[in-house]
């Protein structure tokens, strides 16, 4: 399979999670996949897992000045930069009434402002490189409201509706380069592993957000890096500014 073939992905929050499944898939179907992580040790370690075809750079993703360092290290390394996943990411359970203001930032800085600088920092190089595909994580409660998940609703909902501004404004300058989110339901990621140590009444966490899915089960990562595998290739040439849902039925 070369679906991917000489082809440079950045990938932040690369390290673990649906970050480094999609990096594995990359590399699997012939691209190069730069892994950007504040957790330098695993990056590293998956870089090495990668061989060749992949790289560890450090990345801040609320750093504009780490943003294009990391941008700069993925053509020095493989020549182009050809694809962004933005998967960084934090999740919180807060309220509108409890979620202190230092909480609130730190979310939405991290999921939304992070999304926005990693857009605009591949943008250039993507230009350079005559066009390409950016993947933004959002979620399920980016598309709906919840009760305790307020400052993470309210950014992964930012992160949509920027996800359409960067796939209108690319389109119109002729960019050749296009802008998809993805949104995952609960993942089985170290992100919701909190909460699957917590319990929920009579029932365990994990059976808890296992029965918010109507096909009785959490998602794997190596199931969302499939979808946004797609959303990198050319196969998906004719999507743009869409959202693509991965949730079990959840928001069914």
């Amino acid at each position: 399979m070369a679906r991917l073939e000489n082809r440079t992905v950045l990938v932040s929050g690369g390290a673990s999670g649906i970050g480094a499944a999609t990096a594995r898939l990359v590399v699997a179907e012939g691209g190069n996949a730069v892994l950007a992580d504040l957790n330098e040790a695993a990056g590293r370690t998956l870089a090495a897992e990668l061989g060749s075809r992949g790289h560890f750079v450090r990345l801040d993703v609320v750093d504009e000045a780490s943003w294009i360092a990391a941008v700069v290290a993925a053509e020095a390394r493989f020549g182009a930069l050809h694809g962004l996943l933005n998967a960084a990411g934090v999740g919180v359970r807060n309220d509108v009434e409890t979620c202190s203001l230092a909480e609130w930032r730190r979310v939405n800085e991290i999921n939304s402002l992070g999304t926005f600088l990693g857009c605009k920092s591949a943008i250039a190089a993507m230009k350079r490189a005559g066009g390409g595909s950016i993947v933004n994580i959002s979620s399920v409660l980016g598309l709906r409201g919840a009760a305790h998940a307020m400052a993470y609703s309210a950014s992964k909902g930012a992160v949509r509706t920027l996800t359409k501004n960067v796939a209108l404004w690319c389109a119109h300058m002729k960019y050749g380069i296009r802008c998809n989110s993805v949104h995952p339901g609960y993942i089985d990621t170290p992100m919701i592993a909190p909460r699957l140590a917590q319990t929920d009444g009579n029932m365990t966490g994990r059976q808890s957000l296992e029965a918010l899915h109507p096909l009785g089960r959490l998602g794997r990562a190596e199931e969302v890096a499939a979808m946004i595998l797609f959303l990198l290739s050319d196969e998906s040439g004719f999507s743009t500014g869409a959202e693509f849902v991965c949730d079990g039925g959840l928001t069914a």
